[in-house]
Order: structure tokens, then C-alpha cells, then sequence
């Protein structure tokens, strides 16, 4: 269960980092309710998945999913730029969580 809650906590920061650049510098009121609300279900969430997980890979595996969540919608949503250095960079994103996790059974 709290590989679910950890999951759900960084779909929620990918909600937070959208909303607070939709939210214009906070001069958007629904961006910017649909932010805070969307940043307490995530940190609320990952505080739960943290009662089982180790800090540092729940904190590396829910930073990674809503870094390389934001960037994906960032590319497809508000079309920003998709460079080779920025596929790379996401890239690494998502081989460190998966070392990550892969350290947390002791695969790595």
C-alpha cells in the first residue's frame, strides 16, 4: 500500500507543478485553489507512504515522478520545448528511481 500512496502523492506534485504554472503567479484563483489543494493531497499522501518507505526513496521516487511528470506535460500540454538534452536529462531521471527502487530489494 504505500508504493500506492507514493505513486498517488506523485501524480498529485505533476497536479501542484501544473496548476501553479497555470495559476499566472497566483493571479488565477482556480489554478491556484486546485494547486494548494493538489500540494496538501501529495505531501499528505507521501507523509504516508514515508511511515513504511525509506526517506530517501520515497523522497527520490516522488520528486522523480513529478519532475519527469511536469516535463512530459510541459512538452505535450503547453509545448514546450522536446530537445535531445532534455530527453537525456528526463532519461537519467528515470534510471536513478529505478535504482532506486531497485536498491530498496536489494537488487542493485
Amino acid at each position: 500500500m504505500p508504493w500506492i500512496y507514493l505513486l498517488a502523492a506523485g501524480a498529485l506534485e505533476i497536479v501542484w507543478a501544473l496548476a501553479m504554472k497555470q495559476s499566472a503567479g497566483f493571479t488565477r484563483t482556480t489554478p491556484t485553489i486546485i494547486m494548494v489543494l493538489a500540494m496538501f493531497g501529495s505531501f499528505g499522501l507521501l507523509a504516508m507512504a514515508m511511515a513504511s518507505l525509506p526517506l530517501g526513496t520515497a523522497y527520490t521516487i516522488w520528486t522523480g515522478i513529478g519532475a519527469v511528470g511536469a516535463f512530459a506535460l510541459g512538452v505535450l500540454v503547453l509545448g514546450e520545448a522536446l530537445t535531445a538534452q532534455r530527453l537525456l536529462a528526463a532519461g537519467l531521471i528515470v534510471a536513478g528511481i529505478v535504482l532506486m527502487q531497485l536498491s530498496e530489494r536489494g537488487g542493485a
